[in-house]
């Protein structure tokens, strides 16, 4: 490609309205040495780049910078507020199952029976969210009728934990007191409702199970249900899970925390290649064992 050819595709690549470094500067007022610095550790802004290095932004960049100012202004850190700008908002009709996957598609969903995720479930509880130090609990029923029969269990998985959470489609929930299980009232017709999940957020024993039943099974047996169903104990994919919740829940029930987990903001080191690895396997266990019954 000639020189002056290559002067005419990058006009067309880059519209007249692409902004600078220093106009980004001066539209947000963020100094042109700090956005530099937060590209280089977090790629963010990520601008495009001229034939000769020089930096173009869009837009969009614009509104990004400004909201990673307005989460620093409400107390978060810095990677925290860039991870939320980049990541976006949950939306008030949003999936945990979906946003999930869309954060870590390398998740492998697996096609459960209702018996398989109660089994689940219970282990999950037992293992971690009974024996973790303090941990934040989510957990999503579905409808009411089903966190019932897990009431008590769940008020008393509460007493020990930082946390607990439930979501189900209630009427009247519980007013939020300190130290006690918090029930969230989800829409008939939300996302989440068509969706079974259990979260442990704890440095100690951190896991997530999320499960979204596939429509079209109005004539199956309660226990057959099936759900597409993505699970992990990789500390960075739980946290990601917890976060989901914790914005859910501030969609459906504003006011409900009793404080400010500043752990969340935090993002905890990942997962060993070896729990990857038996991750893996448990899977493939998993599948054959539910298929066998």
């Amino acid at each position: 490609m000639q020189p002056e050819e290559v002067v005419i595709a990058a006009r067309d690549r880059y519209p007249a309205s692409a902004l600078t470094i220093s106009e980004l500067a001066q539209r947000t007022g963020v100094p042109q040495a700090t956005l530099r610095s937060w590209e280089a550790r977090y790629g963010f802004p990520r601008p495009e780049r001229l034939p000769g290095g020089h930096r173009r932004y869009a837009e969009s960049d614009v509104a990004g910078v400004e909201e990673v100012l307005r989460h620093r202004a409400a107390g978060l850190g810095l990677e925290a507020a860039v991870r939320r700008a980049v990541a976006g908002p949950v939306g008030g009709n949003a999936s945990l199952h979906g946003e999930l996957r869309r954060r870590h598609p390398t998740l492998v969903p697996q096609l459960l029976s209702k018996r398989s995720m109660v089994a689940l479930s219970h282990a999950l509880e037992d293992e971690c969210c009974a024996q973790a130090q303090r941990p934040l609990l989510f957990a999503g029923f579905q409808r009411r009728r089903f966190l019932r029969e897990s009431y008590a269990r769940w008020v008393e998985l509460a007493r020990t934990a930082g946390q607990a959470v439930v979501f189900a489609d209630l009427e009247e929930p519980a007013p939020v007191q300190p130290g006690s299980l918090v029930e969230v009232a989800v829409p008939y017709d939300a996302a989440i409702n068509r969706e079974w999940f259990l979260v442990c957020d704890a440095p100690d024993r951190p896991a997530c199970l999320v499960g979204w039943e596939r429509p079209g099974q109005p004539l199956a047996p309660d226990s057959a249900r099936r759900f597409e169903t993505v699970w992990s104990v990789d500390p960075v994919v739980v946290r990601e899970a917890a976060r989901i919740c914790v914005e859910l829940a501030d969609t459906y029930r504003p006011g409900w925390r009793v404080q400010e987990w500043q752990a969340l903001d935090e993002t905890p080191a990942p997962a060993s290649a070896d729990l990857h690895r038996a991750t893996g396997l448990v899977n493939r266990m998993m599948g054959y064992l539910d298929t066998a019954r």
